[in-house]
C-alpha cells in the first residue's frame, strides 16, 4: 500500500471518506488580499487514478473543466442514466484523472501567520499535495474546500502546489444531475493568510424591526487561545449616512475554552430600511477581532439585509408579506467554458432575469459560485439553496444507506454554513430527486437546530404527501403537478403548506405553453404562491463541426442571438461521440447558450408586470402588482393602435399608488368614431438607472381592449378573367410557385417528440399527406376544387373556392377533419413565395414569437420585421416563428412589390425560409439550408405548445378539435 495517506485512503471508493485535511466550512470571506492561482497551470490526464505522472506535461486554464480545454475525454449528457453502469459505490476502472501543478511563491510578509488554500471546485474528488506532502481530500464538486498550508510551505519561499482531480467516484452517484458531466478544478483558486487569532465564523442575524445579532467563533491555528481577546462591531452603510441612528453593537455572552471562542454582538438599528428583492438594501458591517492590546488581529465584512422569513399557515411570509415566487432554476453553465462562470456572466445572468420579471432562483442542484448569491443580494432575488445531492440513477438504494449519511450531512451542513448570512437565500433544500430515506431526515434535522430562520424543502419529500406535517420538508414543492391538481389541493381545506412548485414549465425547444393559464390560477387561488420554470439556459456547448470538438475558451465571439457562426453549431448529448446520452434534453432553458432571451422571455414578463391595466367598458384603471414598493421608479407613455389607423402615442403619468393597489385614471385618447379595433397600451420603462437596467428599459407592456374588431365587408367581386387553377385543381399566381394546400403538420416540437404526439402524427401519416383532386368546378369568377387527403385514421376532405376579387384572389377553405384524427398539429393553407420578399408587415400580436397558448407577451399592434429574423433558432429545429392573432399581413421586397393577405379572423401564421419537412430532418441548424423564397402558413387552428416534454401538455382547450374547420383569405398584390 503507498506511504502517501490521500491515495492509501483511495477516497473514490470509500463513501465513508468526505474529506482528509479539509478545514471546517465558514461564512467569512477571505477573497480581499488573497493571492489569486489562477491562470495556466502544468497539466496531465491519466487513465486511472494510480497511473504514474510522467514528464508529459501539458497546460491547462484553472478554473476550467478539462472536457472543454482540448483533451480527449469529452463532455457527456446524461439525464437520469449514470454514464457507467456499476452500482453505488462503485466507480469505474477507467476514470479520468487530471493533476495539476504550479510553483507558488509565498510572501514573505506572511512569515508567522495562517495560511490556507482554497480550491474553489473541483469534480469529483480533491487530492492536494503541496512540497509533495499531502495536505488534504475533498468531495463535493460544488463547494470551496480549504487547506491548512502552515506546516508545509515557508514564507519568502516556492511552494510547488499539485491538486489531483479524480472525475469518477463514490460521490459521483450523488451528483447525478440533469446536466453535462465534466471533470477538473471550476472554480477560482487562491491563498490566503490571516493571523493565527482568527475569526472561525461569523453568524449574522437581521430582522425587519431593526434587531440585529452577530455570533462570532473565534479559533487560534496554533493551540491555545490568548487571554484578553475581545470583538467589535461597526454598522456602517450608505443608507446610515443619511442621519439615521442605530445603537452601538454592543459585546455580549463571550464564552471561551481552552481552543474556542465565542461572542456575541447586537444592537437596534433605528429607521431601518428592510431588504427585499423589490427593495433589497444592504448594510456595511464590520467585525473586528483584538487582541489583548487592542490591535486587530482579524476582520469580516458580511453585507446584511435586514429581513424575516416565515411560514404562517399555507403562506410563505418575506417580512410579513405573502409574496409570489416568480422564479426559475439556475446551474452554472457556459457555453465556452461548461461549469465556470465569470463574475460578469454571473451579473449579466442575473440581469437578464430581472428585466424579464423573475424575482427568484434555485440553484439546481447544487449551491451556485457564492459570488451569484452576493449579486442575489445586491439585485434583489429571493434564493432556494440547494444541496449537491442527486442520486437520481440510484435514488432509492441510496437515500437509506447509511454509509451515505455522512455525505448527505456533510454536503447540506456545509453549504448552510457556506451561504446562511445571505438576505436571499429564504428556503434550504436538501437536494433534488434522490427519493426520501433516513439521509435526508439526518440532513434536515442538522438544518433545523443550526438555522431556524428559514424553512426547508423537499420534493422528494414533499410528493409523499403535500400536506403531510411528519415529512423533511416545510414547502409542498412538487414537479410539474397538472394544473388542476394544485388548484384542488388548495380548495379541498386540507392545505396545510405553502404550494411552490419547484419546478413546473419545462422550456425545451418551443415550449412554455399555458404559462399565463397557471399563474391566473395562482393569482386567484389562495394557498398557490409560484413556482420555478426549468430551467434559465439552453446547456448548448459551442463545438467546432469541422472535429466534433468544444470551441473551447477561443470561442468567444463564435456566436449572436442564438445563432452560432459559420463551422460551429450548438452541440447537445450524443455530438461528442457519446453513445449513452438523452440528446437534446439538455437545451431546456429560456434563454440560447448565448443568453439571447427566447420569446417566452416576453411572455413571462408580462405575466409578472408590476403595473396592470383594466377596462371595463367605462373606467380604465392601473394596478401596482408588487409587493413593496410604490411606482415611482417607473415612467409610462401610451400607445393607441387603430386596426385602421396607425398607433397614436401620448406620455403617461402612473398613479401614487401603494403595492397590491389601484386606480381609475383617465383615458388618454378619444377613440375615432369609425367602428373599428382598438387596443391601449402602457410602455412602461425604468424612470432612473437602477442596478439592474439603465433608465428607459422597458419593465413591461400592459394592454387593454377598448373596442372589438368591426366585421371583415368581403371584397367586391369582379367581371374580369377568372382565376387560374392548373390541371391539378392548383391556384396559379406569379408571386407564388407553390399554391397553397392543406397542411395538418407542423415540424415537431421537443413537446411533441417527447409527449408522443408526434409519434402518432406520422402514423397517421400526416407528415407525408397525399393530395387527390375529387372534383374541379368552374361558376363565373369563381373555381371550387375539392380534393382529398388519405391518413390512417381516415380521409380528409378539403375544398377550396377560388373567386377574383379586385386586385385578387379570395381562397374560401373547408376542411373536415375525422373522428380518429383527434389530435393533429394545425389546419390550414401552405403556400410558397417567389424570392426577394424579404419583409414582413403585420396586424396583429407582435412583434415576438407567439403561440395560441404562449401569446400573452405580444401585444396586438402594426409590427414590421425581415423574413430571416421572424425565425426561432431552437437549438434542434423545429416548429417556430408563428405569431399568433395575426389580421393582415403584407410581404414585400425593397422596391415595396409584393403581395397583401386579408384574414376572416385573427389567425396563427408563420413565414419563414423553411418547409416542415426541412425541420423535421435536421438535427443542428448548420444542417439547414434557407429557402430562397419564403414558406407562408396561414392556420385556421393550432395546436398550443404545452411543456409535455417534461410536464402537463397544453390544456384542452389548445387542441385542434376534430370536425369542421373553416376559414378564408384574400391574397392581393401590392
Amino acid at each position: 500500500m503507498s506511504r502517501d495517506p490521500l491515495i492509501a485512503l483511495r477516497p473514490w471508493e470509500s463513501p465513508e471518506v468526505t474529506s482528509w485535511g479539509r478545514l471546517p466550512m465558514n461564512a467569512v470571506d477571505r477573497r480581499a488580499g488573497a493571492l489569486p492561482l489562477d491562470g495556466e497551470w502544468r497539466f496531465q490526464l491519466l487513465p486511472t487514478p494510480g497511473s504514474p505522472v510522467t514528464g508529459a506535461w501539458s497546460s491547462q486554464h484553472v478554473p476550467g473543466a478539462w472536457t472543454v480545454q482540448g483533451t480527449d475525454d469529452l463532455p457527456q449528457y446524461t439525464n437520469v442514466t449514470m454514464p457507467w453502469g456499476e452500482f453505488p459505490p462503485a466507480a469505474p476502472a477507467a476514470n479520468p484523472t487530471g493533476v495539476y501543478e504550479r510553483e507558488v511563491d509565498i510572501p514573505a510578509e506572511w512569515a508567522g501567520r495562517r495560511i490556507v488554500l482554497r480550491v474553489g471546485a473541483a469534480e469529483s474528488v480533491l487530492l492536494v499535495h503541496v512540497n509533495g506532502r499531502p495536505a488534504g481530500i475533498s468531495k463535493d464538486s460544488h463547494l470551496a474546500a480549504e487547506f491548512d498550508l502552515s506546516d508545509v510551505v515557508r514564507p519568502g519561499e516556492r511552494a510547488t502546489v499539485r491538486l489531483t482531480v479524480v472525475k469518477w467516484s463514490d460521490a459521483s452517484h450523488l451528483e447525478d444531475q440533469d446536466h453535462w458531466w465534466h471533470g477538473g478544478i471550476t472554480r477560482p483558486v487562491l491563498l490566503y493568510a490571516t493571523d493565527p487569532l482568527h475569526l472561525a465564523d461569523v453568524t449574522v442575524r437581521a430582522r425587519p424591526d431593526g434587531g440585529l445579532r452577530v455570533d462570532c467563533r473565534v479559533r487560534h491555528a496554533f493551540g491555545r487561545l490568548p487571554e484578553g481577546w475581545y470583538v467589535t462591531g461597526e454598522l456602517a452603510g450608505r443608507l446610515l449616512a443619511q442621519d439615521a441612528e442605530f445603537d452601538r453593537l454592543n459585546a455580549q455572552d463571550e464564552r471561551v475554552s481552552d481552543f474556542l471562542g465565542e461572542a456575541r454582538l447586537t444592537a437596534v438599528v433605528r429607521e431601518v430600511r428592510p431588504w427585499t428583492a423589490e427593495t433589497p438594501e444592504l448594510y456595511d458591517l464590520t467585525v473586528r477581532l483584538h487582541r489583548a492590546d487592542g490591535s486587530v488581529a482579524d476582520t469580516a465584512h458580511p453585507r446584511v439585509g435586514f429581513r424575516d422569513v416565515e411560514i404562517r399557515g399555507r403562506d410563505l411570509l418575506v417580512n410579513g408579506a405573502r409574496v409570489y415566487i416568480r422564479g426559475v432554476n439556475r446551474h452554472d453553465f457556459h457555453p465556452l467554458t461548461g461549469r465556470t462562470v465569470s463574475y460578469e456572466d454571473m451579473r449579466a445572468d442575473l440581469v437578464t432575469l430581472k428585466r424579464f420579471g423573475f424575482n427568484a432562483i434555485r440553484t439546481a442542484h447544487y449551491p451556485n459560485d457564492p459570488a451569484l448569491l452576493d449579486l442575489a443580494d445586491e439585485l434583489g432575488f429571493y434564493v432556494v439553496d440547494e444541496a449537491n445531492i442527486e442520486s437520481h440513477d440510484h435514488a432509492h438504494e441510496i437515500a437509506d444507506d447509511p454509509r451515505y449519511t455522512a455525505a448527505f450531512v456533510d454536503r447540506v451542513s456545509r453549504m448552510v454554513l457556506r451561504d446562511k448570512n445571505h438576505p436571499s437565500v429564504i428556503v434550504w433544500s436538501l437536494g433534488n430527486e434522490s427519493d426520501y430515506g433516513a439521509n435526508h431526515d439526518a440532513a434536515a434535522g442538522w438544518v433545523r437546530r443550526h438555522d431556524p430562520t428559514r424553512p426547508l424543502q423537499y420534493e422528494g419529500a414533499a410528493k409523499l404527501g403535500w400536506a403531510d406535517p411528519t415529512v423533511a420538508s416545510d414547502i409542498a414543492c412538487p414537479m410539474y403537478a397538472p394544473l388542476e391538481d394544485c388548484v384542488a389541493h388548495a380548495l379541498s381545506g386540507e392545505q396545510t403548506k405553502p404550494l411552490i412548485q419547484c419546478e413546473y414549465s419545462h422550456a425545451m425547444g418551443n415550449s412554455n405553453g399555458t404559462l399565463a393559464e397557471h399563474w391566473a390560477a395562482i393569482e386567484s387561488t389562495p394557498g398557490l404562491q409560484g413556482g420555478f420554470i426549468w430551467e434559465f439556459w439552453d446547456h448548448g456547448i459551442l463545438q467546432r463541426v469541422n472535429d466534433g470538438r468544444p470551441a473551447g475558451r477561443g470561442g468567444a465571439g463564435l456566436y449572436d442571438n442564438g445563432v452560432t457562426a459559420p463551422g460551429h453549431r450548438w452541440a447537445y448529448g450524443g455530438d461528442f461521440g457519446e453513445t449513452v446520452h438523452d440528446g437534446a434534453f439538455v437545451a431546456d432553458g429560456v434563454v440560447f447558450p448565448d443568453r439571447t432571451p427566447k420569446p417566452v422571455m416576453y411572455e413571462h414578463r408580462e405575466i409578472a408586470a408590476p403595473v396592470r391595466l383594466a377596462y371595463d367598458g367605462g373606467d380604465l384603471r392601473v394596478s401596482n402588482h408588487q409587493h413593496f414598493r410604490g411606482l415611482e421608479w417607473l415612467a409610462a407613455a401610451w400607445e393607441l393602435s387603430l386596426a385602421d389607423g396607425g398607433t397614436l402615442t401620448a406620455p403617461a403619468g402612473l398613479p401614487d399608488v401603494r403595492a397590491g393597489e389601484s386606480a381609475v385614471v383617465p383615458m388618454p385618447f378619444a377613440l375615432p368614431k369609425d367602428g373599428g379595433e382598438a387596443w391601449l397600451t402602457l410602455r412602461v420603462t425604468t424612470a432612473d438607472d437602477e442596478a439592474w437596467a439603465p433608465r428607459g428599459t422597458e419593465v413591461c407592456v400592459p394592454q387593454v381592449r377598448l373596442r372589438t374588431a368591426a366585421p371583415v365587408a368581403s371584397a367586391p367581386l369582379t367581371t374580369g378573367s377568372p382565376v387560374e387553377v392548373d390541371e391539378d385543381g392548383l391556384l396559379v399566381h406569379p408571386l407564388l410557385t407553390a399554391a397553397p394546400v392543406l397542411s395538418l403538420w407542423r415540424a415537431p416540437t421537443d413537446n411533441d417528440e417527447l409527449g408522443g404526439m408526434a409519434a402518432r402524427r406520422r402514423a397517421w401519416g400526416l407528415d407525408a399527406l397525399e393530395r387527390e383532386v375529387v372534383a374541379v368546378r368552374r361558376a363565373g369568377a369563381g373555381i371550387t376544387v375539392v380534393a382529398e387527403y388519405p391518413t390512417l385514421a381516415g380521409a380528409v376532405r378539403h375544398e377550396q373556392v377560388f373567386t377574383r376579387v379586385e386586385g385578387g384572389v379570395r381562397v374560401e377553405e373547408t376542411a373536415e377533419l375525422p373522428a380518429g384524427l383527434d389530435d393533429v398539429a394545425r389546419v390550414g393553407s401552405v403556400f410558397e413565395t417567389v424570392a426577394g420578399l424579404d419583409v414582413l408587415e403585420w396586424y396583429g400580436q407582435g412583434p415576438w414569437e407567439s403561440y395560441p397558448d404562449r401569446s400573452g407577451g405580444a401585444p396586438v399592434g402594426h409590427h414590421s420585421l425581415p423574413v430571416d429574423e421572424l425565425f426561432t433558432p431552437y437549438l434542434r429545429p423545429q416548429e417556430s416563428g408563428g405569431r399568433h392573432g395575426v389580421r393582415r399581413f403584407t410581404l414585400s421586397a425593397p422596391d415595396a412589390t409584393g403581395f397583401a393577405v386579408e384574414l376572416d379572423a385573427p389567425r396563427q401564421v408563420s413565414v419563414t425560409r423553411y418547409r416542415a419537412a426541412d425541420l423535421a430532418a435536421a438535427t443542428h441548424h448548420d444542417e439547414l439550408v434557407p429557402r430562397p423564397g419564403c414558406v407562408v402558413h396561414l392556420d385556421a387552428a393550432h395546436r398550443g405548445l404545452g411543456t409535455a416534454s417534461c410536464g402537463p401538455d397544453t390544456s384542452p382547450g389548445h387542441l385542434v378539435p376534430t370536425g369542421t374547420h373553416r376559414w378564408t383569405w384574400t391574397l392581393r398584390v401590392l
